[in-house]
């Protein structure tokens, strides 16, 4: 009788559906909950963005300057050159 508790005791913690399968599935389960928020929360910022960037004149000039580097008529744009990376490498050793 003591064999037969033992064998389902082993069973039931360490089975194909045993505590420690299931205690695994409900950490996958809070990961994979935690996941869906960030993305719904992302899938809303970008929903947001792209609704201003349909409506929005600001948004709109705001995205041609940063992306396509457009200026008004007579605004001036200074560019720094990047520095080499060569420079990069050997002042950080």
């Amino acid at each position: 009788m003591g064999l037969l508790a033992c064998v389902v005791a082993f069973h039931v913690l360490f089975g194909a559906n045993g505590l420690v399968v299931y205690e695994q599935k409900r950490s996958e389960s809070r990961q994979l909950r935690d996941q869906v928020e960030s993305f719904t929360r992302q899938n809303e910022h970008l929903s947001q963005r792209i609704k201003s960037l349909k409506s929005d004149p600001q948004a709109i000039e705001r995205e041609a300057r940063e992306q396509l580097k457009y200026v008004r008529p007579g605004e001036m744009v200074y560019t720094l050159p990047s520095p080499p990376e060569d420079a990069n490498r050997t002042s950080r050793r």
